[in-house]
């Protein structure tokens, strides 16, 4: 077995690939100021994607606002968006009626089913 060994590489310790042609994607710095203790967050994102306007402040875990330039975005006016249930989900594919006949259709495969284990036992 120790004829089999591969020496001097250390195997998982280091990537024999190279960043030789690696093109990476354009990323943007957004500042994050929280009001609570008074310092500032940096945090990177993808040119492409959109910042949040609030971020969780590294050194007290509170909110920090989003600031573009020297002045804070003004989250009060930002649109939030609503959650929405599996209720509400299931509707925007099924009608009602659709549904009912879907229960009923359950309903009445799973009454037969058991009343089948009833006769097998």
């Amino acid at each position: 077995m120790a004829d089999r060994s591969l020496r001097g590489m250390r195997l998982g310790g280091q990537s024999l690939q190279s960043e030789e042609g690696v093109i990476f994607s354009p990323r943007i710095t957004h500042n994050y100021h929280c009001l609570h203790c008074g310092k500032d967050t940096q945090m990177i994102f993808s040119a492409d994607a959109e910042a949040p306007d609030q971020w969780e402040c590294r050194f007290c875990s509170l909110q920090a606002t989003r600031m573009v330039g020297s002045e804070l975005v003004d989250v009060a006016h930002t649109e939030t968006k609503v959650p929405r249930s599996h209720w509400d989900m299931l509707l925007e594919r099924r009608t009602r009626e659709e549904l009912e006949e879907l229960l009923q259709e359950r309903l009445t495969f799973l009454r037969a089913r058991r009343g089948q284990s009833k006769i097998d036992a």
